[in-house]
């Protein structure tokens, strides 16, 4: 497969809201589909990440890639995916993005969640519940597919001082 150019913090594609995959784009064009998901897991690898958005690669479609570090770090490709439940509990990590490198943060997530997709293959629309870190995973890629960078959980005061950090980067 092929390697895919991260887009970085900065970027309007990263604020941009992906259109969403209908069923008849899937059954029309899953070759397509599949070659962009493939592209994405490759890049997601080669980067040492556990998740990527579609719009993290440049793509405007409601699409991301999620690792389950509770089923030996098997990929999931989520077409739509839509977090229906989420719990009460919350629980607090340090976070990082391959659209934002180089910075990590502590971030309070729902510590299980309940997530609806489409499956790829099936056709299918899947639930999925997830817990801890896995639950954590999903958020983060569903916050990329609503336009919403995890820095954006953050204090003003610290979201300024990473804006200027970043912008220094450049």
């Amino acid at each position: 497969m092929a390697k895919l150019d991260i887009i970085k913090y900065g970027n309007s594609i990263l604020r941009t809201k992906p259109k969403d995959i209908s069923l008849s784009d899937i059954s029309y064009n899953r070759k397509t589909i599949q070659t962009i998901a493939y592209n994405m897991i490759d890049t997601m690898k080669l980067a040492a990440g556990i998740g990527i958005a579609a719009p993290q690669v440049g793509i405007l479609l409601n699409l991301c890639i999620v690792v389950n570090p509770n089923d030996h770090f098997k990929q999931i490709i989520m077409i739509n995916p839509k977090i229906i439940f989420k719990s009460n509990n919350l629980n607090s990590a340090e976070e990082g993005c391959l659209s934002i490198p180089g910075i990590y943060e502590v971030i309070h997530r729902h510590n299980k969640i309940s997530c609806k997709y489409i499956d790829i293959n099936s056709c299918n629309e899947n639930i999925m519940d997830a817990t801890g870190l896995f639950a954590r995973i999903i958020q983060h890629e569903v916050d990329h597919l609503n336009s919403i960078l995890f820095i954006d959980y953050l204090t003003t005061y610290k979201q300024l001082y990473i804006k200027k950090k970043l912008h220094k980067q450049v």
